[in-house]
């Protein structure tokens, strides 16, 4: 029973993760006081290692949805993929040099109060893009600059609570891009982010080996499950995404996410979490 209760907590996780990886609330964010609340007991490790491959499940979500653009990448003049290249930079430095000392910041002891604070920073600027998006007559075409101010807004995300795919379309739109051209650019720009962290989460489980014998049995099932779960979340929520940012409609997940703050908070105060 103790197996079967294991593999649920991961096929939870994974719909968490599909869900809110496309949605502008943070699916690393969401991991972080999930796996809390359920009392996850791996290391800071293993732990990193399941959330890459829940990544990398929204990582085929993405290929599928995105399919014909990704297609398109590959055909003169190359301008589009030349721009995911370059602001792909940013994040992966920040990725390679930090993000163990974020995760490290985020799962000690202020850990959820830092948490909040992004939660909050993330609703700020989806209020900030809807007001500028509704308000603008015209959209500028998606230029260099847009997508360089995209990949940096990327690599803050790297912080848990900040969303990578609302942050960085809030940012091109902020920078005068149409918003769904920016969530588009957005959503391509996520595929070597993710891809370049599975790629890191299989090498470290290769050389070290306890990453996985930390899971057990019912651990891998439970990842390979999720991860599967996590591609179907996924895909549905590119589709409502989508409709979302053709109408700049941003306000309900920036009030959702200040509730998540405040409720975050709360459970930390009364010693939930």
């Amino acid at each position: 029973m103790g197996q079967f209760k294991l593999i649920l907590k991961f096929i939870l996780l994974g719909t968490v993760q599909g869900l809110c990886e496309f949605l502008p609330v943070s699916s690393s964010g969401h991991l972080v006081l999930l796996q809390r609340l359920l009392g996850f007991g791996l290391s800071g490790g293993g732990m990193t290692f399941v959330n890459l491959m829940l990544h990398l499940g929204t990582l085929i979500a993405v290929l599928i949805a995105f399919r014909k653009d990704i297609a398109a990448l590959f055909k003169r003049p190359f301008k589009t993929l030349l721009m995911l290249l370059v602001a792909t930079l940013p994040a992966g430095i920040c990725g390679l040099f930090f993000e163990k000392d974020i995760d490290a910041l985020f799962a000690g002891e202020r850990g959820i109060f830092y948490l909040a604070l992004c939660f909050g920073a993330t609703a700020v600027l989806l209020l900030a893009c809807e007001l500028v998006a509704t308000r603008r007559k015209r959209a500028k075409p998606l230029s260099w600059g847009q997508t360089s101010v995209m990949g940096i807004v990327q690599a803050v995300a790297i912080l848990p609570g900040i969303s990578r795919s609302g942050s960085t379309i809030a940012a091109g739109t902020l920078a005068g891009a149409d918003p769904e051209e920016a969530s588009r650019f957005s959503f391509l720009l996520s595929i070597p982010v993710i891809a370049g962290g599975a790629v890191l989460g299989i090498k470290d489980a290769c050389s070290e080996p306890a990453l996985l014998s930390g899971l057990g049995a019912a651990g891998i099932c439970g990842v390979i499950l999720g991860a599967l779960v996590a591609a179907l979340a996924g895909y549905f929520a590119i589709k409502v995404m989508l409709k979302a940012m053709g109408k700049a409609n941003y306000k309900w997940f920036a009030l959702y996410l200040l509730l998540l703050a405040t409720a975050s908070l709360i459970m930390d105060t009364v010693g939930l979490l």
